[in-house]
């Protein structure tokens, strides 16, 4: 389980799978100039974007894990048409938990 204390999102350029929709799954992606595959989709969730929230855009979340071990939050904002990532760097200690 991830916990978080502040949202710092970083925008990054991300490949993906498309089957039965657009952005079904990372494949890999860009993250401050190094490219990394994903190894494993963790869990995904969704939010916004649907009959019951209208006006919200749909904004599609992955917990990857990169073929180097690493954990990010890979988030796609349907709205703006971007995705951005979130590092386990980027959290102090006991903010972030894979």
């Amino acid at each position: 389980m991830w916990y978080t204390v502040a949202m710092f999102e970083e925008r990054i350029e991300v490949e993906c799978y498309s089957g039965y929709r657009v952005n079904e799954r990372p494949l890999a992606f860009t993250f401050r100039g190094q490219r990394f595959e994903v190894e494993e989709v963790m869990d995904r969730w969704y939010e916004g974007g649907t009959p019951g929230t209208p006006g919200r855009p749909e904004l599609l979340t992955f917990k990857v894990r990169t073929r180097e071990g690493q954990l990010y939050l890979l988030r796609y904002n349907s709205l703006f048409d971007t995705w951005s990532a979130i590092s386990k760097e980027l959290f102090s200690e006991g903010g972030f938990v894979a």
